[in-house]
């Protein structure tokens, strides 16, 4: 495959990926941005306050793709990210658990860890055992997906047991409630955390902001390879111009970007020999619609595009004096919405990044009850479950605080969800996102594999039914 113009729409971590390994296959690549930060919903932002990330992830050992991508763009593991064994830490007073893996072979590490957990009863560990074993022996696969809740009590799981461990795992991974989220995703994200080596459950925690992480490495490889990355540019058009000197549906042609902002000074249009859809589904169904008119498999991919149901992530950042320090980096929480404990993970982030000293942010997954509230009431309230939870009485009176939710975050990951193709059945057009076809829910990895397998693709044009 020779070098080839290309188009990639939208610089999240599916668009970086994809432009990266197109770059990386010898292809000149434009990567078109309609924010002026990359990264996409996995970003730093400029507040009022501070530069802050518009959410707080936590990465796997088994994100295989993204580690990889991040070797080859020589971001260093050690510097960017915090090493942590797979872990469920509640504060001390809170009643929770303490549940952390040994740096052990799998499965010893597991079996350790359950022996040792605190906070679980005997009914309790012998239900985790029966649910890892019997996940096992059925190969981590269903015969028919069904919702976590519903796997769950097809498990005997407990009910602490579900309130500890579980219901905070679902909602981290799927950022679905379990009674919603799709029991064969959440058995994949498992399979490959708890059901592979070690290693693989690692939990990795950023210390670096998130577009630094990959997205600002991605564009200056991207720039090294003689490439063009374009921020504030946003994509108003996208058109075949087919090849007539090629015929049939399946002839490969030319596509023509409109596109508008200060990047381009004002308007500006080419064209390419592949592109990219990298940008949310909404908007991939918007660029597609004059294709769709004449091509019933893009119409039938943007129905797909329009039908998924937005899930949203609330972080809470709250400023303490910088001599404030948690005994963890990270700590679950209890969520309660009926006594208005909404948090369900803080993390210390001055252990991440010493210039963030005193700073802690909570995260609220799937939420869209709590995004409801008022900021300085959902902010209080997340400081008094603090103090409370920690029995330390000056988490509850931050210096100051900053709400961020992305409201889109994610897709609601429910039972046999239907996820479209990389392939549009056109060559030289793919698309590409978290949303796409795979094993997992909406992460940074799954994101980061739905780019790479959009590039190395993009010539291809299997036919879709319709």
């Amino acid at each position: 495959m020779g070098g080839k113009n290309v188009a990639v729409i939208g610089a999240g971590w599916a668009g970086c990926a994809a432009a990266v390994e197109l770059a990386r296959a010898g292809h000149q690549v434009t990567l078109f941005e309609a924010a002026r930060t990359l990264g996409g919903r996995a970003r730093r932002v400029a507040t009022d306050r501070r530069q802050l990330d518009n959410g707080q992830h936590i990465l796997l050992g088994a994100y295989r793709e993204t580690l990889r991508l991040m070797a080859l763009l020589g971001v260093s593991r050690e510097a960017a990210l915090l090493d942590l064994p797979l872990q469920m830490r509640y504060a001390p007073h809170a009643g929770g658990m303490d549940f952390v893996a040994p740096r052990l072979p799998a499965p010893l590490h597991l079996l350790v860890a359950l022996l040792r957990a605190k906070g679980l009863a005997r009914a309790d560990k012998m239900s985790l055992a029966r649910f890892s074993s019997t996940a096992r022996w059925m190969g981590w696969q269903l015969h028919k997906d069904c919702s976590v809740s519903e796997l769950l009590q097809r498990f005997d799981q407990t009910d602490r047991l579900i309130q500890l461990m579980w219901r905070p795992l679902c909602l981290a991974a799927l950022n679905t409630p379990p009674e919603r989220a799709s029991a064969q995703v959440f058995l994949n994200v498992l399979r490959d955390s708890l059901g592979a080596k070690r290693a693989a459950s690692d939990m990795l925690l950023p210390r670096v902001d998130l577009s630094a992480l990959l997205p600002d490495a991605a564009a200056a490889y991207i720039k090294q390879r003689g490439g063009t990355v374009r921020s504030g540019a946003k994509v108003r058009r996208l058109q075949r111009q087919a090849d007539d000197a090629k015929a049939g549906a399946d002839a490969a042609g030319s596509w023509r970007l409109e596109v508008s902002g200060e990047a381009v000074g004002g308007t500006w249009s080419a064209a390419f020999d592949g592109v990219v859809l990298a940008c949310a589904p909404p908007q991939a169904a918007v660029l597609l619609h004059e294709i769709a008119d004449t091509e019933a498999g893009v119409a039938q991919l943007c129905v797909q595009l329009t039908a998924f149901e937005a899930e949203s992530i609330t972080t809470c950042y709250l400023q303490y004096d910088p001599a404030l320090r948690l005994d963890l980096p990270m700590y679950a929480l209890v969520d309660a919405p009926e006594r208005y404990h909404w948090g369900q993970f803080v993390f210390d982030r001055g252990q991440l990044d010493a210039a963030q000293a005193g700073l802690l942010a909570v995260v609220v997954s799937a939420s869209a009850e709590a995004a409801a509230m008022a900021q300085p009431l959902l902010a209080e309230a997340i400081a008094v479950q603090l103090a409370t939870v920690f029995e330390r009485p000056e988490l509850g009176t931050p210096q100051w605080f900053k709400v961020i939710t992305e409201k889109r975050a994610t897709f609601a990951c429910t039972p046999g969800l239907q996820r479209p193709a990389n392939a549009t059945g056109l060559a030289g057009l793919a698309i590409a996102g978290d949303y796409t076809a795979g094993d997992y829910p909406a992460t940074l990895e799954s994101a980061v594999r739905s780019g790479v397998t959009a590039a190395a693709g993009l010539w291809d044009a299997p036919r879709r039914p319709g």
